[in-house]
Parts: C-alpha cells; structure tokens; sequence
C-alpha cells in the first residue's frame, strides 16, 4: 500500500495528473478548441461522478456570485458540491417528458427542462461533435438526505415542507416559479435532475460575456433590429469579432445547435478570455430546448439565412445525419441512453429533430443556390491531415 501511494507522487513532491480528480482533469484539458477532446476518458469518468459522487454541500448561487441557491432566471437551481470538492449545477425536473411548453407562453417565462440540459450535452458532444458543452448527467436525488440534511443555508431550509399526498417539497427563492404552489416534490422524496460540471472558477479563468447579434427583445411587443432588418447580417460582420476570423462560424454551428432543440433564449454567449477572439463560443445554459415538439421556430434560423455561411465539417455532419443509416434521432436515442435517468426525451421531440434537420439542410441549398457554394460553405479541413483543422 505505501509502494502505490509513492507512485502517486514526482519526486519534487509533486502529484500526477492521473490522481488528480476527475472535475480538475476536465478543468485542465480545456483549450482554445474545445471544452475537452473527442476521446477525453476523465469525461465518462467525470459524468459517472455526478450521479454517483457523495453530495457534501448545497449552496445558492445569485448570477455569477455565490451567496448561498442560484436565484438568477425563472427556476430553482442549486450548487451541489461533491466529496471530492468538485462542484456541478443542479436543475431539478419541472415538467414531465410529455408536457410541451404552452402556446401562450413567451419564451423568457418558458420553464427551464432538466431533461433539455441532458440532451443538449449530448447533441452538441455525440452527434455534432462541437464539445462545446459542460458535462451533464442525469440523477435521482433524495431531497431529505441529500438536500434538505445538507444545505446549511436556511433560507432554503425553511421552504421545505410535506405536501397532502405526504411527498417531500420544497421551492427555494428565485424570480420566477418558486412559491408553494410551484415547490418542487418528491415521489415521496426522490426528485430527478440534470447536473452540469462547472467550468474553472473564474478566478482562474475569467470568461468573456457577448450580446448574441440575433438576441430577441425580451419585451411583449417590441421586435428586435435583425427580426425587421433582412440586411442585418451585413451590419453585424462589419463588427468586431464578427469581421475577421471564425466568429461569425461559431454563430452560425450555435444557431443550427439551438434550431434543433427549438431553443430561443440565446441572449448572451461566452468565451475565455485568456484565448482572446479566436476560440469557440461555450454553449452554456440550454434548458429551454425541447419545449415544443409539434412547432418549428423558424425565427431560430434567422442568422443562418441572413449571413448565408456554414463550415464545411458541419455541413458534412449535416448531411451525415440526414440519411437513413445515421438518422439524428435514432443517435440522439441510442446517446440518450446512456443517461441514468433515460429515457431524457419524449419521441416526438427526436421526430422533430429530423424534421428540423431537413429545414437546416434546405436553408443552406437555398444558399448555395443564391450565392455559390464557396461563398457559402467555408473549409475548415486541414489539407495536411485527414481531420478537421484547429480553426474548428
């Protein structure tokens, strides 16, 4: 035992990076390409983590500043902390798989999905292979051994209750959805959730915070510029970053990400600052996709039809994923598995994803079409090599 607890250490006393824990691993493989490699292993590692990893502290979190419940936007979320000091964000379930958002409801008052955040990872990790995405899992937590026993914040204690039908509640604060009548219950005390790893402390690695070019109003009646503009595009790509460089890509790989979840809260995206404006954007915060099955929010795709460009290696992906023998929603399906709360979505949500693919793929022919296919599709491969080139 004291031969292989030597071999953890360099001789300047230094520690290996193979014991360093999985969350530190993740944090450590991140570059100016990717959140982590295609064949990472610290990332299974990592996911099996947040399903099986002891949860040693709830805190909540207000925006980017940890108090105590992370009360920014409409619905609960808590910052878990593991036993091996790792942290992810916990979004508990709001709504069943089968439930779609109402049709009277505004998309910055949609509920969040936990289930959204499980299968956005895996969009944008398995199928488009972006890895753009902070590991997330699925699991089922007891809310009185694991939240209630451990939160010393007791605020959040105190909105714990049992309900008539004797299952465990509670409702937290934030700015929507957290009252009695919206509490969060167990059946009678496991709630399932989505846990995202969190990215470095951003002490560490500070993050840049971009206005998204094509960001709706956030108002009842008021139209933004680019929904009465068809000329808006032009405009944007005279702007920094969007004028040199992979940025305008970026854009357009999170407008076709964010089409086939039928996400429309895109406000803001981030970068790391410390990789300046060639990097990629993170796709961060993605629960309210899958709202809607039966409806194509074709407002989503605006950019894509404005700027008229795509990389080649997503439009590769693409067409890829359109035929039978690779169809996206039988991927999405077998990935999703994976996930110990499977199955994450609801069948019509995986038909829409093909029926929104075809709408992608008809919008960048309409492109071709209109201004030539050099125009439209950039090459990102590397003539060198047989893979994708770093401006990916």
């Amino acid at each position: 035992r004291q031969n292989e607890d030597n071999e953890e250490f360099l001789p300047t006393g230094e520690t290996t990076i193979d014991s360093y824990p999985n969350w530190l691993k993740f944090h450590i493989g991140i570059n100016r390409y990717e959140l982590y490699s295609r064949h990472n292993p610290a990332i299974e590692a990592l996911l099996q983590d947040l399903v099986s990893q002891k949860i040693t502290n709830i805190l909540k979190w207000f925006w980017f500043f940890p108090t105590a419940m992370k009360s920014g936007g409409t619905q609960l979320k808590l910052i878990m902390t593991f036993q091996n000091y790792g942290q992810a964000l916990f979004k508990p379930m709001k709504q069943t798989r089968e439930q779609e958002t109402p049709p009277d409801f505004f998309y910055f008052s949609d509920y969040e999905r936990h289930n959204a955040e499980i299968a956005a990872f895996h969009l944008d990790r398995q199928i488009l292979d972006f890895r753009r995405v902070p590991p997330v899992a699925g699991r089922l937590v007891n809310m009185t051994r694991e939240i209630r026993d451990v939160t010393r914040d007791k605020k959040l204690w105190r909105t714990f209750f049992i309900s008539p039908a004797n299952n465990i509640c509670f409702y937290g604060e934030c700015s929507y959805y957290c009252s009695t009548e919206h509490a969060l219950c167990g059946k009678p005390d496991q709630i399932e959730g989505s846990l995202a790893a969190f990215l470095p402390d951003l002490s560490l690695a500070k993050r840049k915070t971009w206005r998204n070019p094509w960001r709706r109003s956030y108002h009842k009646r008021k139209k933004a510029e680019w929904e009465v503009d068809p000329d808006y595009c032009e405009e944007v790509k005279q702007t920094p970053p969007y004028d040199s460089g992979t940025r305008i890509l970026d854009i357009m790989d999170m407008t076709v990400f964010d089409f086939l979840m039928g996400n429309m809260d895109r406000h803001h995206y981030e970068t790391f600052e410390k990789f300046g404006n060639e990097t990629f954007i993170i796709h961060l915060d993605n629960g309210r996709g899958f709202g809607k099955y039966s409806h194509d929010e074709l407002s989503i795709l605006v950019p894509l039809n404005q700027c008229c460009r795509i990389r080649k290696s997503t439009y590769l992906r693409l067409q890829l994923l359109a035929k039978e023998e690779y169809k996206l929603s039988l991927l999405m399906k077998e990935s999703l598995l994976k996930d110990k709360i499977a199955p994450v979505l609801y069948q019509p949500h995986l038909e829409a994803m093909d029926r929104r693919l075809r709408i992608v793929l008809r919008a960048v022919s309409d492109c071709i079409e209109k201004d030539g296919y050099d125009n439209v599709v950039e090459n990102d491969f590397n003539a060198d090599v047989n893979t994708v080139a770093t401006e990916r």
